[in-house]
């Protein structure tokens, strides 16, 4: 673990986001918004398992310190190619970042998209997850 008790507890947010495609099928199913399986409202589930992974990272991903976060917010939409895309927005007033807390939040959100719907289909991906911005610490970040 990085030592950062010296650091200055500054405002710290970070964006990250992940992509799941469905099959034509399962896209063609989900079109009308209605975003429901045998297992319940897939968004709405994913949205709590999002925010309750990114609250855990630390019981995760090993040298991650723990964090209270201030606010974690997961926001899934389908996309114009019936692509769920899913966005985790954390912040913190802390020593270190909240990259990996959004990462985190993000990628579980995506399995559990994958997990409510795979009796539909096995060819469902998670294609991207990636950190879209972050800001606080020694440089804020966008990606292009």
């Amino acid at each position: 673990m990085v030592d950062v008790s010296k650091k200055r507890a500054t405002a710290r947010a970070a964006h990250a986001r992940s992509i799941v495609e469905f099959p034509p099928a399962v896209a063609a199913r989900f079109a009308d918004g209605d975003i429901h399986t045998a297992k319940g409202p897939v968004f709405a589930t994913a949205i709590i398992a999002g925010v309750m992974a990114a609250k855990r990272t630390h019981e995760l991903i090993p040298f991650c310190h723990p964090l209270g976060l201030d606010n974690c917010k997961v926001e899934i939409h389908l996309d114009e190619r019936h692509r769920a895309v899913i966005d985790c927005r954390c912040k913190v007033h802390h020593r270190t970042g909240v990259e990996m807390e959004a990462l985190t939040g993000a990628s579980v959100a995506a399995l559990t998209v994958y997990d409510m719907c795979k009796a539909l289909s096995h060819d469902i991906r998670i294609v991207e997850t990636r950190l879209v911005a972050k800001s606080g610490g020694k440089e804020d970040f966008r990606s292009a």
